[in-house]
């Protein structure tokens, strides 16, 4: 791998001089030069050694250009290489067939050599571009397989452990049950939002695998999951789906997801005593809805402009000291968006008559 000061550049061309001038000019500028007189050639050079950026002419003997750039491109160990075409030809039809052969840019000879230098300059920066933001993308995914595992499983067991002394209180001294209650409420904000964190960061990468799937089913799997928390504040949770099976085209893990963030959310924003409650809908238009509504604060004018955004603060607080992290809602809208679905908020009556979400979905063909 060569160093954005020290790069290297393969120039093919069938001409001689062409391949000694851009050569000599490139190689005062520090640059790396390998030569190749053929498309042949090229090939050769480019399995003994990567180059940072091709300089490929594109009428030769043989192999012409073209047909190497594609080559070039359909191997998975060379295909990121940019591609700058010189030719004499500067017909509109072979600058097109250049471009979708996978060329980055096009340069027509005679050409001025300050003009290729600036183009041969900018594809370099470009690529070293590049480079740094997969090279950034790797450490990210290396850091959210720690947070997936260490991390989060430490803090865990943190949070068990701090649990165990709470359920012992009466055995400790008095002045530490607030101690360990802090541990308790600062470990359970902490998993939460790494929890949420994650779901996040795979919402961005998940490949959606939609399918037919029951809706039913996934409301009466996520009421059940939620009955222990909506029990906790003494919230009736209660859901509701036709007795025929309502099929929709989704992936299940991202449907599952969307409707456990959205009771979640109402479960953490209702207050004790209140309700909240699912409903799916039969099929109208080709779209199958599903409502999620409580008995909450509901939200201002304000949060409805960016209820769907990253980290978005919104006026409510959960009612039972919950975490939240403002991440919630953000995931449902792209999962949605992901499966060819929509969600919306229902218009409110005004502030403090709770707050509905409808999530559509496409019926399979």
């Amino acid at each position: 791998m060569t160093t954005p000061n020290h790069e290297t550049i393969l120039i093919v061309d069938d001409q001689e001089e062409n391949l000694r001038g851009i050569g000599n000019v490139l190689s005062l500028m520090a640059y790396d030069i390998i030569l190749a007189s053929s498309a042949e050639q090229g090939l050769q050079r480019l399995s003994a050694a990567t180059p940072d950026l091709i300089l490929l002419d594109v009428m030769m003997p043989g192999t012409d250009g073209l047909t190497a750039c594609r080559q070039i491109k359909a191997e998975a160990r060379w295909a990121d290489i940019p591609v700058i075409f010189l030719s004499a030809d500067d017909d509109k039809n072979v600058i097109v067939q250049a471009l979708e052969a996978g060329g980055v840019d096009y340069v027509t000879k005679p050409f001025n050599m300050a003009e290729l230098v600036s183009r041969v300059r900018t594809q370099l920066a470009l690529k070293r571009a590049r480079d740094q933001l997969r090279a950034l993308a790797e450490d990210k995914d290396e850091l959210m397989g720690i947070m997936a595992h260490d991390l989060k499983n430490s803090l865990a067991g943190m949070r068990l452990s701090a649990c165990l002394l709470q359920a012992r209180l009466a055995d400790l001294p008095s002045r530490c049950a607030p101690l360990v209650n802090n541990i308790v409420n600062a470990s359970e904000r902490m998993l939460a939002f790494m929890q949420e964190f994650l779901a996040n960061q795979c919402a961005e990468q998940l490949q959606m695998r939609c399918e037919a799937v029951n809706l039913g089913e996934v409301v009466a799997k996520v009421a059940a999951a939620h009955q222990t928390a909506a029990g906790t504040k003494k919230i009736t949770l209660t859901w509701h789906a036709p007795k025929e099976a309502v099929l929709v085209m989704a992936d299940i893990e991202g449907v599952t997801q969307t409707l456990e963030n959205l009771v979640s959310n109402a479960i953490k924003f209702t207050p004790e005593g209140g309700e909240v409650r699912i409903t799916a809908r039969q099929p109208t238009a080709g779209m199958v809805k599903c409502l999620v509504s409580d008995t909450g604060p509901g939200f201002t004018p304000e949060d409805r402009t960016k209820m769907f955004q990253r980290y978005g603060r919104l006026s409510a607080q959960p009612t039972g000291d919950e975490p939240s992290t403002g991440l919630g809602l953000s995931i449902v809208k792209r999962l949605m968006d992901a499966m060819g679905g929509t969600v919306t908020l229902a218009e409110s009556t005004g502030n403090g008559a709770g707050a509905e979400f409808i999530i559509a979905l496409p019926v399979p063909a």
